[in-house]
């Protein structure tokens, strides 16, 4: 490890989590330029009958949907024990491809990773200069290169739980797509240690990364992922864990400080503390597919009475509801705004209830590692906003990443600010950890981390094993070349 070395700041503004979410830097959103209504426009331009019927059919399946969730509570979030890792996730599929998210119990030895939380908290007493939300008592950490970081993301049952998560649940449209699900790609995310009482780190149901991107056809438009929920056939034409067209789907059209541009197939954090609901965890609504759908399609119509005028359930009705296309589409897109992650206030999407359907993740341990789906239309998902527990609530953001060769693109930028011991470049910038007392260096990897570890940083070759497909041959072998390995 080392402590005083000088590196140049990354090419993004000095910042913290906040700067990622409009709510949380108190950015009020200005109204969309009239080219979004005008794509809009052409978007649903000969599908609107399909839409208003793909609709109709949506708000009757969350009508059910809803209630299911609100009377079940965090015991509807699958679990999968790593012991029984291949036989649990295999028993679970349909239900963790159904609700997007699930918890994955002792990845990691419990002492192991409780070990990892008084490490980060000592290395972050020796760096008071460290960045972080609420900058009066911070909770979430500019941190990214500390040593338990370095160990975690390279530990190999966390990365044979990530290659299992992906090979179980995700596909590649044929055996020659140029994607390998078998092998992890390390994203160095941030981590978050929040205390008992916090009431700041108050982040509102939100989706990960981008957020206009999932309209725009230079964004997700490019891969095509969501043509079939603008045709009206979300139902027969949509995947939500097909890998094809998010390949070429662009995630980050606005250089958002936190939007993501590697290919993450699950957002995940590894627990270094116990906590349980209500005690400053993490709360989801469990119905990944049609909830991402809805935000979608949310743009396309309007409510015709109030609440004061027909009641709740009155207010909810599909008759309520009417199609704004022509010369009444405008330019809105609920809780989406440039270079920041799409949220979900209160009242936005009304169908979604999300006041009853967010629910917590089951309590979880030191060493638990849950994940949940992770595109633009990843399971919306907010923390508790006040920590009512007894103890810290702390955890590591480790990301599911497959090889791609644009992946293996940004591993090689990434590897370079790990040299430097600046923020990853998705993140925001300034010169990180680069003078921090005992930041991880590429030295320490080597010598801490497995050779899958190493692979996954894009410090050593990625091995190419005789079973894989064409595709994902083709795929290491291009990352290969990209890493210079």
């Amino acid at each position: 490890m080392t402590s005083m070395d000088s590196s140049p700041p990354s090419g993004k503004a000095e910042g913290d989590i906040s700067d990622t979410f409009a709510s949380l830097s108190g950015r009020k959103a200005p109204p969309l330029p009239d080219r979004f209504r005008k794509l809009k426009l052409r978007l649903v331009n000969g599908h609107e009958g399909a839409v208003i019927a793909s609709w109709e059919r949506l708000l009757a399946i969350l009508r059910k949907e809803n209630e299911l969730i609100a009377q079940t509570g965090p015991a509807i979030i699958p679990e999968v024990r790593f012991s029984h890792l291949h036989q649990d996730l295999a028993s679970n599929k349909q239900e963790i491809k159904k609700r997007g998210v699930a918890v994955i119990r002792g990845v990691i030895p419990e002492d192991e990773a409780r070990a990892y939380k008084f490490e980060i908290a000592e290395y972050a007493r020796q760096n008071p200069q460290t960045r972080g939300f609420p900058p009066t008592a911070p909770q979430v950490l500019e941190l990214y290169w500390s040593a338990p970081q370095i160990r975690a993301r390279s530990h190999p049952s966390l990365l044979q739980a990530q290659a299992a998560l992906m090979t179980t649940l995700w596909h590649a449209p044929s055996p020659h797509c140029p994607i390998s699900l078998r092998t992890p790609l390390a994203y160095a995310d941030r981590l978050r240690i929040r205390q008992p009482g916090d009431a700041q780190f108050a982040l509102g149901p939100h989706q990960d990364g981008g957020s206009v991107e999932q309209w725009e056809e230079r964004g997700y438009g490019r891969g095509a992922v969501y043509d079939a929920v603008f045709r009206g056939q979300w139902e027969r034409g949509y995947d939500a864990f097909d890998a094809g067209g998010r390949m070429a789907a662009v995630t980050d059209l606005y250089g958002g400080l936190g939007a993501c541009s590697m290919f993450r197939m699950f957002q995940g954090w590894l627990a270094m503390s116990r906590s349980g609901p209500g005690e400053g965890t993490l709360l989801v609504n469990p119905l990944v597919r049609e909830s991402g759908v809805y935000a979608l399609l949310r743009p396309f119509f309007r409510a015709v009475k109030g609440v004061g005028e027909v009641g709740e359930r009155g207010f909810l009705e599909g008759g309520n509801w009417v199609f704004t296309g022509g010369s009444e589409m405008g330019s809105e897109l609920h809780g989406a705004m440039p270079g920041y992650a799409q949220e979900f206030p209160g009242g936005m999407h009304p169908h979604l209830e999300l006041g009853r359907t967010m629910v917590n993740v089951p309590e979880v341990r030191p060493g638990d590692y849950v994940v949940w789906h992770c595109d633009n239309e990843c399971a919306i998902h907010a923390v508790d906003k006040t920590h009512a527990g007894k103890s810290d609530s702390s955890v590591l953001y480790i990301p599911v990443c497959p090889t791609t060769e644009t992946s293996a693109r940004y591993v090689v930028r990434q590897r370079e600010a790990f040299r430097q011991g600046t923020p990853g470049p998705d993140f925001p910038g300034g010169e990180g950890e680069s003078r921090h007392i005992g930041r991880a260096t590429e030295e320490y990897a080597r010598k801490h981390s497995n050779p899958v570890g190493l692979q996954a940083m894009g410090l050593d070759k990625l091995a190419i094993a005789d079973s894989e497909t064409p595709g994902a041959k083709e795929a290491l072998e291009r990352a290969n070349a990209v890493l210079g390995i």
